[in-house]
């Protein structure tokens, strides 16, 4: 689990202005990242990670995002933002305007892990799926089962989830692991299970964009 204020950088601090990105992005995208990073050779990018339980109070994210901007824009040429909307009502996309940075477009996670064209073609047959990713099936107990509640109180789960039909892994590697795992949440919540291999979508696109770069192969392994 990535810890609420980590910061991730390859080699510390940068000299001030030395043509170096910064991505602050949500922790829930740490291991993504770096794992396009390492796949790309984008050494040139830094990446300060935001507590991924923000998205518990969204109403946080846009605020922590600014402060991290102004922390640190004087000392890198470009920061770009690695979060969607994020259930901030648009206010984020606001804030980064103001702050004259852009962030990656999209409602959510899962919907640029999907790629934001492809999810918006499937959002009226799936409206009642609920989405985990590979870092909230490694988290699901920490995001989603017991701050529901619902390791105290299963009777809760009818409440929660009662009109959701489908749980839909969207894979972003190969892994049997995280596939029987994401099964059994599946089973826990009383929902169909369907996984669907995204790779990293969008992210991987945007990034190499961001880079100046093109993107390799982000097939996993």
């Amino acid at each position: 689990m990535i810890p609420s204020d980590t910061m991730l950088t390859e080699a510390g601090l940068p000299p001030a202005h030395t043509g170096r990105i910064l991505l602050v992005a949500c922790g829930a995208l740490a291991h993504e990242i770096l794992a396009l990073k390492r796949l790309n050779g984008w050494d040139h990018m830094d990446l300060q990670c935001l507590p991924a339980n923000l998205h518990l109070w969204p109403d946080r994210i846009t605020p922590a995002v600014a402060a991290a901007v102004a922390e640190h824009r004087d000392r890198y040429d470009q920061i770009f933002v690695v979060y969607a909307d994020c259930g901030t009502g648009g206010q984020l996309f606001e804030k980064c305007k103001e702050l004259g940075v852009e962030m990656i477009e999209g409602p959510h996670c899962y919907s640029f892990f999907e790629g934001n064209a492809a999810f918006a073609t499937k959002a009226d047959a799936e409206f009642t799926a609920f989405y985990l990713t590979d870092f909230l099936v490694r988290q699901f107990d920490a995001f989603v089962w017991r701050p529901m509640g619902l390791d105290r109180h299963p009777e809760l789960r009818a409440m929660y989830f009662g009109n959701y039909t489908d749980l839909i892994y969207q894979a972003q590697t190969d892994d049997p692991v995280l596939d029987a795992k994401a099964r059994d949440c599946a089973a826990r919540l009383g929902l169909a299970y369907t996984r669907r291999f995204t790779g990293y979508g969008d992210l991987a696109r945007v990034l190499a964009q961001v880079s100046g770069t093109a993107a390799q192969d982000v097939s996993p392994d």
